[in-house]
């Protein structure tokens, strides 16, 4: 653990990656390769730990699930704007991935 905080500390390139794009990359690498299931889960929607059964955003993160493995009709089944929320998602992430690009040469500013 010592070793990589210490790799970080000294790789210039790593302090400049910003954090909102690892988090948009990892969340859809993780539902590019985890498996759709029937199965309920937990949820971390307030509405439904409040107890309401409908939720304008249910559905979403499983119909870009779908895409992402290929299946447009499935996605629209689960969710009307998960193809639009992924196209979405995908051009912020080329957006930060230019702008981390660009300031690679620029010293770091805190």
């Amino acid at each position: 653990m010592n070793s990589l905080l210490l790799i970080i500390q000294e790789n210039q390139m790593l302090k400049k990656i910003p954090l909102e794009l690892l988090v948009w990359t990892g969340a859809l690498l993780f539902l590019a390769f985890t498996k759709t299931s029937g199965i309920s889960h937990a949820s971390l929607c307030p509405l439904d730990i409040l107890g309401l059964d409908w939720c304008p955003g249910c559905g979403l993160g499983r119909s870009m699930r779908y895409m992402l493995q290929g299946d447009p009709l499935g996605s629209f089944n689960q969710h009307w704007f998960g193809i639009p929320a992924l196209i979405i998602l995908i051009y912020r992430i080329i957006q930060l991935l230019n702008n981390f690009i660009i300031n690679l040469d620029k010293p770091i500013q805190f």
